[in-house]
């Protein structure tokens, strides 16, 4: 079983994203960007010429970019080209080998490269903290709040802002240090 071939669909607009339920400010100088999983591999799921992934791209390079000349460190994950078995474990059962069957797509997409001063976390898991030092990384840096983008939101990005939510609650770090955001390209 692989990834379905996957369908396109409206993009939210600013004026559909929530209240924010916090008076939490944003930071530039406490804030890092995580990039998750724009691989060639997954992105190829939507199909070539995708309109919708061409703005998804558009929007996150302009976010990097803002990042970027903000002094906001940007973080990406990539999945491993290869996984024994056991890393892969239920990964397996529900996607099939992935990225072991297609190792030339595991680069991030080019217009999305990282640059010789961001920092590439190999990814196990859904959760861009799972087997990463993705948590020590920000704590040593003074970075308190994370912007999180990428593909399969609904997967990947969510599941990284819970155990993010998780290390918060199991170390006694105030919620007031650590901001999550799920950033939804517009």
């Amino acid at each position: 079983m692989a990834i379905p071939k996957l369908q396109a669909y409206a993009l939210p607009e600013a004026s559909d994203i929530p209240a924010n339920k916090v008076n939490w400010a944003f930071e530039p100088s406490r804030a890092a960007l995580l990039i998750h999983d724009m691989q060639e591999y997954f992105l190829n799921f939507w199909g070539e010429n995708s309109a919708m992934m061409e703005k998804v791209v558009a929007n996150i390079a302009a976010l990097r970019d803002f990042c970027k000349q903000n002094g906001i460190p940007v973080y990406y994950t990539a999945q491993p080209k290869e996984q024994s078995d056991e890393d892969r474990a239920l990964l397996n059962d529900m996607w099939g080998p992935g990225l072991t069957r297609s190792p030339e797509q595991q680069q991030v997409i080019a217009a999305l490269a990282p640059d010789e001063d961001d920092t590439v976390l190999v990814k196990w898991r859904y959760s861009a903290f799972h087997r990463s030092p993705l948590e020590e990384m920000l704590k040593e840096t003074g970075r308190d709040q994370l912007i999180i983008t990428g593909v399969y939101a609904h997967i990947g990005c969510m599941t990284t802002a819970p155990m993010l939510s998780c290390a918060i609650s199991n170390r006694s770090l105030s919620p007031t240090r650590w901001q999550i955001s799920a950033v939804k390209s517009t």
